[in-house]
This record gives C-alpha cells, sequence and structure tokens, in this order.
C-alpha cells in the first residue's frame, strides 16, 4: 500500500515534493507533515490581514487567498493559491493547504495536508490527516484521530495488519473521494480514489477505490458508478 495509490502531489506544493515520497505508506505523509513545513522559512504574512483574523507563528498566506473576518490560524501553516479561509476556521498548526481549498465555518484543521481542490466546508474535525485531491467532506465530518483506548493505530487492509506507528491518526483520503454528512471516520480510516463514504455512517478500516459504504445492514461495500 503506497502513497501513490491513493493522491498525487499537485504542482502547487512542489516545494514540499522532497518530504512526501510516492512510495511511501500513506500514513507515512502524516509523520512528514511538520518536517516539510520546518525545512521551509515561512514568512510572516506581508498582506493587511482583516481585524479579527489572529495569525500566530509563522504562516504563509498566498496573496490570492481568500480571508474572512474572523479566523485563527497557527503556524506553522501554508494556506495556497486560491484557498477560501471561512468564518472562525480554527488552523492548529502543521496545516498544508494546496491550491483552492475550502477551509470552511467553524472547522479545524491540525497536522493535515489539504491537496488541490480539497473542500471542508462546514462544520468538520480534521486532525492527522491526509486529504486527496479534489476531495470532499459534507457538512459535521469528524476525522477522529484517537483511538479511545489510546493505543497505536493499526490499518487493516488487503488481508493485512499494519502498524502505524501513529497514536493520533486521523484519515487517508484518496483523490477525488467523498464523506457524507455527519459522517465519522473512526481513527486509521482509509478511502481509496473516488471512494464514498454515505451520510451519518460511522465508518472504520479500508475502502477501496471507486466503491461505497453504506449504513444498511449488513454494511456492505458497493462499485460507485458515475
Amino acid at each position: 500500500m503506497k502513497a501513490s495509490d491513493f493522491f498525487t502531489l499537485p504542482a502547487s506544493l512542489s516545494v514540499f515534493a522532497p518530504h512526501f515520497r510516492s512510495d511511501a505508506a500513506p500514513w507515512d505523509w502524516i509523520k512528514a507533515i511538520a518536517g516539510a513545513l520546518a525545512a521551509l522559512d515561512l514568512p510572516v504574512p506581508a498582506r493587511p490581514l482583516p481585524p479579527g483574523v489572529d495569525v500566530q507563528g509563522k504562516v504563509w498566506i498566498d496573496p490570492t487567498a481568500k480571508l474572512p473576518a474572523y479566523a485563527t490560524l497557527i503556524g506553522p501553516a501554508w494556506i495556497g493559491a486560491g484557498c477560501d479561509v471561512r468564518p472562525g476556521a480554527f488552523v492548529r498548526g502543521n496545516v498544508i493547504a494546496g491550491a483552492g481549498c475550502v477551509l470552511g465555518n467553524a472547522c479545524e484543521f491540525k497536522n493535515a495536508l489539504l491537496m488541490d481542490g480539497v473542500q471542508v466546508p462546514h462544520f468538520s474535525y480534521v486532525g492527522d490527516s491526509v486529504l486527496g485531491n479534489r476531495a470532499h467532506l459534507g457538512a459535521g465530518v469528524i476525522l477522529s484521530n484517537l483511538r479511545l483506548d489510546q493505543q497505536p493505530v493499526v490499518v487493516r487492509a488487503e488481508g493485512r495488519v499494519h502498524e502505524t506507528g501513529l497514536r493520533k491518526f486521523g484519515a487517508i483520503l484518496g483523490d477525488e473521494a467523498e464523506v457524507g454528512c455527519n459522517a465519522v471516520l473512526n481513527p486509521g480510516s482509509v478511502l481509496g480514489r473516488r471512494a464514498l463514504v454515505m451520510p451519518t455512517v460511522a465508518f472504520s478500516g479500508f475502502l477501496p477505490a471507486a466503491t461505497i459504504a453504506h449504513s444498511r445492514p449488513p454494511l456492505k461495500h458497493i462499485p460507485r458508478r458515475d
């Protein structure tokens, strides 16, 4: 199971490419976020900020990014070109957002990599996670990142148990994966490209590419069609 099976780092984030190897396990990209940001000399924003936007530490904000009347951005963080940061967004350190992302109202982001076109528009938590290009979370989606017993997170997929070495691990979403409103992805959830979790589902484990997880008993994975 390699990162290249799930997503491709976009050109907008090429400055970080040495830290995100395509042949690494996808959860190893979570481990690399802090180091990737630390390796850059992130400038303090030079542009005037709305008075209600609180920036702490080193936060790169592209001049084309849209800022709201109020939000909290704690560095280190990288907010890419054309991003839409909406009211009440809380960026809580070690966050990289590629071009055209939506960091939505009342959403919290922590130790997360969002590639181009990711949309997290409303009331979500994204922690210790990687979201592939054009991945989308519906309103209220939670990427839970800590087991109740606080033990290291493992991934069970394709007949194997993968030791991730991570105590905090939210989710891996492949390019164009979708999660419906008010769904919860339990720690260590891994979704393939174009996989879809239906609204209100509490999902755990591995969902292969282009399949759908829904809550009708028993939980089934069915092919996704356009």
